[in-house]
């Protein structure tokens, strides 16, 4: 056996060539060996590969046999690699089809298991932008509940959580998937009280997609958050931030008045989001903000009913 996945691996290589990929299994191979770099082209470099400039778009079969690769491969350089390449070519509409057909989704999303968080991310970009084709977005379901498991749990402010919020923003733009976050709500308004702000930015993305559909209002109303939430409705929190928020409100409101709820009495815990947005203090915030805010804010600012 040992013979014949040498002799896969060297096909492999060889067909790979025509599309700049041997120069993964050429630079690795002699890397194990002990050997010096091989010589590249500047433009073919192995630097190219890992800083996503290469911009060659592989065809049917190079895709092909880019993924038999990083199916057959234990090697991280190798996988990491691969996964560059194949996300970059997974950033055109053509070849999202075509991964999708030649059963590149699910070899991809074995890969977010990947002990090496480098090729974690990897992986997660690769789904992120293969995730953009709706029909994709049916296999790639499949992967949420790890990807969420992953964030929550994963290291703080991380490249692999922010690539994995990337990748649950893009599969919450529609309507189709987002219940499968129901469960997850909470713990997402935790990371965001408790991240950076290019974490913070990224969770409010997806929150806000969240808001927009009122099945998921009672979720998110719901939701327990720290008071220290409504910290963030004032006029010294970064922009794209307080735009976030405010729109995340204005959403959830909308989505009340449209389902004749705002006459009603909420059943929500305290703690809950709907006591905190619906409260004094957030009114008085929000009235703050629309006497002293600026211009590019203050029409989202909504002075919600006190419940």
């Amino acid at each position: 056996m040992g013979g014949a996945r040498a002799v896969g691996w060297l096909a492999a290589g060889l067909v790979l060539a025509a599309g700049g990929c041997y120069h993964i299994y050429k630079l690795t191979r002699s890397q194990r060996q002990g050997g010096h770099r091989p010589p590249l082209h500047p433009s073919r470099s192995a630097e190219d590969l890992t800083n996503g400039s290469y911009d060659d778009v592989l065809n049917d079969d190079q895709l092909q046999k880019l993924l038999y690769l990083l199916e057959s491969t234990d090697d991280p350089v190798i996988t990491e690699r691969a996964l560059v390449i194949l996300g970059n070519n997974a950033a055109f509409s053509a070849n999202q089809v075509i991964i999708r057909k030649l059963g590149g989704i699910p070899i991809t999303g074995s890969k977010i298991n990947h002990p090496n968080h480098s090729s974690k991310e990897k992986a997660l970009n690769a789904l992120n932008n293969l995730s953009v084709n709706v029909d994709n977005q049916v296999k790639i379901k499949a992967y949420i509940s790890q990807v969420c498991k992953d964030v929550l749990s994963g290291p703080l402010d991380s490249a692999v959580q922010l690539a994995g919020l990337r990748l649950l923003t893009n599969m919450t733009v529609t309507n189709d998937h987002q219940h499968m976050l129901s469960k997850y709500i909470t713990d997402l308004f935790h990371v965001l009280l408790t991240g950076n702000g290019s974490t913070g930015v990224q969770i409010l993305k997806l929150l806000v997609n969240l808001s927009e559909n009122p099945a998921m209002a009672d979720g998110l109303l719901g939701a327990q958050v720290d008071s220290s939430f409504l910290s963030l409705y004032d006029g010294h929190v970064a922009k794209e931030i307080l735009l976030q928020v405010l729109t995340l409100s204005q959403n959830i409101n909308n989505c009340l008045e449209k389902e004749g709820c705002l006459a009603i009495q909420p059943t929500f815990p305290k703690g809950s989001l709907c006591f905190l947005l619906y409260g004094e203090k957030c009114a008085q915030k929000m009235r703050a903000l629309a006497e002293h805010g600026g211009a590019d804010w203050k029409e989202k600012v909504t002075v919600l009913p006190k419940f």
